[in-house]
């Protein structure tokens, strides 16, 4: 059994948290894996290996990303079409995509035992001029400018609706705490299949956040005039510039992630303590 550290070593603690990571995969007989631009961090460990962690995409048994949201969603990134696990220990503020806080990493040994459950999570594809990217967040479509924007959107061909929005969200269920929360959408479990869509600032008083069946096939259209367009965002790293009345597409990706869970209702623990209290 082979389990690959991703490690985040900007996030506070993350270096201790991985090393201490390293000792307990390695007393439940459980193979450690690290890139080699971290050996001097772990030369004093002579049962890690390592090396170069793409070549074990998809073969290895489990990923471990140590760090916030951010790197757990790079992470994931290299897994998308395998079905290598993923489990995420927080170092970071908030961490909903985490198993695991820095605290609870005995819990690793039952990686070894079985003893956990996989939260398949499902992606958003878009495509962009006959390109696919995948979402595992969101895809956002925001103005350039500052200014507001004019958009359509459509469901299988029909209009859903003419908009007037800084810009609009659409997010999966694990991106339902990410940015689609800030702007006033819903939480949704993780395991649930859907694609929620949040305007961003919208110009009306009655915008409502609306969730898709995973089966719609969406289409976003571009009808700001001039220079003020809407800049397409996918998991806050590609970025792509719209023209006026161009259109994209957005629908469930044809991959999904499996996510370890290894403590029981990890999610609606999460949730209570990092957002129904004041984060300090």
């Amino acid at each position: 059994m082979i389990a690959v550290l991703y490690p985040n070593f900007q996030k506070k603690n993350a270096l201790g948290c991985a090393r201490k990571v390293c000792d307990i995969l390695h007393s439940v007989d459980i193979g450690v894996v690290i890139s080699r631009e971290y050996t001097k961090e772990f030369d004093d460990k002579p049962f890690v290996i390592f090396e170069d962690i793409n070549k074990l995409v998809g073969t290895a048994d489990f990923f471990i990303a140590i760090g916030g949201d951010g790197t757990i969603l790079r992470c994931a990134k290299l897994l998308v079409g395998t079905d290598t696990k993923l489990l995420g220990i927080n170092t970071g503020t908030l961490g909903f995509m985490a198993a695991l806080e820095a605290n609870q990493l005995d819990a690793l040994k039952r990686l070894k035992t079985g003893d956990y459950s996989i939260s398949r999570r499902m992606t958003i594809d878009v495509v962009i001029h006959d390109r696919v990217y995948t979402a595992l967040n969101e895809v956002s479509a925001k103005s350039a400018t500052f200014r507001i924007c004019d958009f359509d959107v459509e469901a299988d061909g029909y209009l859903i609706g003419k908009y007037r929005a800084d810009g609009v969200l659409f997010s999966t269920p694990s991106g339902s705490t990410a940015y689609a929360l800030s702007a006033g959408g819903p939480v949704i479990e993780p395991d649930l299949q859907c694609i929620e869509m949040t305007l961003i600032c919208p110009h009306s008083l009655f915008a409502r956040a609306t969730l898709f069946s995973p089966d719609r096939k969406l289409t976003l259209t571009d009808r700001t005039a001039g220079e003020t367009s809407l800049i397409i965002s996918i998991d806050g790293e590609l970025e792509y510039r719209m023209a006026e009345n161009e259109s994209i597409e957005i629908m469930r990706g044809s991959h999904t992630l499996n996510f370890v869970d290894l403590i029981d209702n990890a999610f609606h623990d999460s949730l209570c303590r990092k957002m129904c209290k004041p984060i300090k």
